[in-house]
């Protein structure tokens, strides 16, 4: 079961592509699950095929009765259900022993952006008279032109860049490549680092390194568990903003948002965005809907 547990964490972070947050978050539910196992089979190491619905509903009743809220529950739930799938596509298991287990309702979570006031104010923070500053304006302007998640820019080469066409190419979740517009500001600035980027290189940027959009301090590709990216990120959103979380994928919120405050459609956001469920798309017009009943409330004079 660990060598099986294992090779799926490598799953999702190579083939799915999943941040190395979410790994992070999968593998320690899933850990618990396993401590679950053993503990209560009395063994060291689990035959997959002996997971049965009982022994799942049993593992999440003592959740319940630890006083774990519902989101908790429905996230270890999720964890297993997609650790079941991975067992079933390599013939480890036959039917998911989840399937019939019902994920407790939640209320849904509006996602976090940054007003335009305050992405206009971020962009002229960094110092472009640096080359270092040149990277992280670069890398702004390029996670709010695009949408990109933060695994498709570290993974991005200098070849993925079609700047004759205005475009970039990603490699997103479920290894499916997708071409984004890049708007003229992100251009004008990837333009502007692409002529320092090697003042990047070191004694350890290899070959491979060398075909790598943005490095790290180290001149190699960040790993998917550095915090390189997400720093440089999290000191510009804070110096214009005091939103709780500060990653990277506020800025994805925020391109998303803005899209659709301007009257983008929703389809379209969808494909920029990646997205395999037009669901998954329609939590940002809530934050849209929101934003017109607040401004509804101010402007009009019997609201």
């Amino acid at each position: 079961m660990q060598k099986l547990f294992e090779q799926y964490l490598r799953y999702l972070s190579g083939e799915r592509n999943y941040s190395p947050h979410t790994v992070a978050a999968y593998q320690d539910d899933l850990k618990n699950f396993i401590e679950y196992l053993k503990q209560s089979r009395m063994e060291s190491d689990i035959d997959p095929k002996n997971i049965d619905q009982a022994t799942i509903r049993n593992y999440l009743g003592e959740i319940v009765e630890k006083g774990l809220g519902n989101r908790t529950i429905a996230r270890k739930l999720s964890a297993i259900r997609s650790f079941m799938k991975y067992l079933i596509k390599h013939n480890q298991i036959f039917s998911n022993p989840c399937a019939n287990i019902i994920t407790p309702k939640l209320p849904k979570k509006l996602p976090l952006f940054l007003e335009e006031q305050a992405i206009t104010r971020m962009m002229e923070l960094p110092d472009i008279s640096s080359n270092v500053g040149l990277r992280d304006r670069a890398i702004l302007e390029l996670f709010y032109s695009t949408g990109m998640r933060f695994g498709e820019l570290i993974s991005l080469k200098a070849t993925d860049l079609d700047l004759k066409n205005n475009t970039v190419k990603v490699l997103g979740k479920g290894r499916k490549h997708r071409i984004i517009p890049i708007g003229s500001k992100a251009k004008d600035m990837v333009q502007k680092y692409l002529i320092v980027r090697e003042s990047f290189y070191t004694k350890h940027t290899d070959d491979l390194s060398k075909k790598i959009l943005f490095l790290s301090p180290r001149g190699k590709m960040y790993s998917t568990k550095s915090r390189g990216v997400y720093d440089i990120v999290n000191k510009y959103i804070g110096m214009v903003s005091e939103i709780e979380r500060k990653s990277p994928h506020i800025l994805r919120h925020t391109f998303a948002t803005h899209l659709l405050n301007r009257g983008a459609d929703l389809r379209a956001v969808k494909e920029l965005l990646g997205h395999e469920n037009l669901s998954t798309t329609q939590l940002y017009t809530h934050v849209t809907v929101d934003r017109l009943k607040r401004i509804y409330e101010k402007a009009h004079p019997k609201a």
